[in-house]
């Protein structure tokens, strides 16, 4: 599988099991699109609305500011995306926190891709200048919490009811952070 950013023409790394990592294209968007929706819609990890128009939702994952990352199978299909820019917005005094969100096309879950996801997205948030990761994880049924705890992330605190879960009405929404 890739990785690559928006732009920069394909260049990525192999995983050593046939995954390559890019960073990701505006053009990639098609791709990714079909499972942004279906996992918002799920109302089970992100707080968008599930009816987000598709121009509002590129332009929340890939637009300015955002470093897009997509990992790519052997043929070339996107199966995970990530979005990362400044927490509290470019060019203030804690910009040097990043924020990030995670997407792994549910028919490609279980695989380990987001965790090769998350390690090179740390690593390329550190080697551009962040110095902390900070972002909010729904309590419950997320295996992202395992993951990001498994990464160094420790939970700073639990927003009690903060998000409306689809199954499971109203639960907390940690608040994760690790040092990079």
């Amino acid at each position: 599988m890739l990785i690559r950013d928006a732009g920069t023409g394909g260049n990525g790394s192999h995983d050593g099991n046939g995954r390559r990592h890019q960073d990701g294209e505006d053009a990639d968007w098609s791709q990714i699109w079909p499972f942004w929706r279906k996992i918002v819609e799920a109302r089970e990890t992100y707080a968008w609305a599930p009816d987000t128009p598709e121009e509002k939702a590129r332009a929340l994952w890939m637009g300015a500011g955002k470093r897009v990352h997509v990992v790519e199978d052997e043929d070339g299909v996107i199966v995970a995306t990530a979005s990362v820019g400044p927490n509290y917005g470019a060019g203030g005094p804690a910009a040097h926190i990043a924020n990030a969100g995670f997407m792994v096309d549910p028919e490609h879950a279980g695989r380990g891709i987001g965790r090769l996801l998350a390690e090179h997205v740390l690593e390329q948030a550190k080697a551009d200048g962040y110095r902390g990761m900070v972002f909010n994880a729904v309590v419950e049924t997320n295996p992202a919490v395992r993951l990001w705890t498994s990464l160094g992330f420790t939970i700073l605190g639990t927003v009690p009811e903060a998000y409306e879960h689809a199954r499971h009405g109203l639960v907390g929404l940690h608040i994760m952070y690790r040092a990079l």
